[in-house]
């Protein structure tokens, strides 16, 4: 980690990361970890889930375990939940960083295209939310953290579906702390822009078009996974203490440029 923050930050801990396997969501799980606190990683492939905590534990000598589960499945993250309870005895942070996504016209968006992507970011966040919520936060407090996107803070082609889905997610966000807020429990959101070394930008951010994009960018760079996890840790951490309700925008400015992805040439 990039020693920003303290090393014993979140000491005592304990975390539940959906999508934790890999890219951002793995970033993010490093981070809690590398800041003291205990890990599960929530995603489909068991093998991955897996091999991921496995290096967690290598790199900060915390604990991190994997609980294969489908976020669309309510009843398999509850279970992922009661998993996490029985190992660590406490969940003090959800990160909600599951996600699906595809390049698609909106007509040619198939129904079942449409509903897998909010299914898995809407829903997916939604059954997590409720599940920590209703097996440890409504009694002991703590926060959830949604990652989320810019595709519908104006309008991005080819992004129908996932802008509707991030819309969805934002306002869980602000309805969840204000439901929530009483319990003590912070809900906030982190939306990155393009990011490095994620399956995100290989998908929605082609090749032939990437650096004509990045040129865009009023920083001229795209985000990397080590900046966005330095940002969640600190959203998920007491230094954020009186946030909530909020979303949290990471993108190097790519939203003021005006400009689409190019996606439409």
């Amino acid at each position: 980690m990039n020693g920003l923050l303290r090393p014993d930050l979140l000491a005592g801990r304990a975390a539940l990361v959906t999508g934790g396997g890999s890219g951002i969501g793995l970033g993010i799980a490093r981070a809690l970890a590398a800041h003291g606190a205990r890990v599960a990683l929530l995603g489909r492939r068991a093998d991955r889930l897996v091999e991921a905590a496995a290096c967690i534990e290598r790199e900060t000598g915390r604990t991190a375990i994997a609980t294969p589960a489908d976020v669309r499945e309510p009843e398999a993250v509850a279970a992922a939940v009661r998993t996490c309870l029985e190992r660590f005895g406490r969940l003090d942070v959800l990160v909600n960083a599951a996600a699906g996504n595809f390049l698609a016209p909106a007509a040619a968006i198939s129904p079942n295209g449409f509903r897998a992507v909010m299914d898995i970011d809407a829903r997916g966040t939604w059954h997590a939310s409720r599940a920590v919520f209703d097996a440890w936060m409504r009694d002991h407090g703590g926060v959830i953290l949604n990652v989320s996107a810019t595709l519908h803070h104006g309008a991005t082609p080819m992004q129908a579906h996932a802008s509707a889905a991030k819309a969805a997610v934002d306002s869980l966000t602000r309805s969840l702390a204000l439901e929530w807020g009483p319990f003590g429990v912070r809900v906030v959101g982190l939306a990155p822009g393009p990011v490095e070394d994620t399956e995100g930008l290989a998908r929605l951010v082609p090749e032939p078009i990437r650096e004509r994009f990045r040129r865009v960018i009023p920083m001229r760079r795209f985000g990397r996974i080590d900046e966005i996890a330095t940002l969640a840790t600190f959203l998920v951490s007491d230094a954020a203490a009186l946030v909530t309700g909020t979303t949290l925008v990471a993108d190097g400015g790519a939203r003021l440029a005006g400009r689409t992805l190019g996606l439409e040439s």
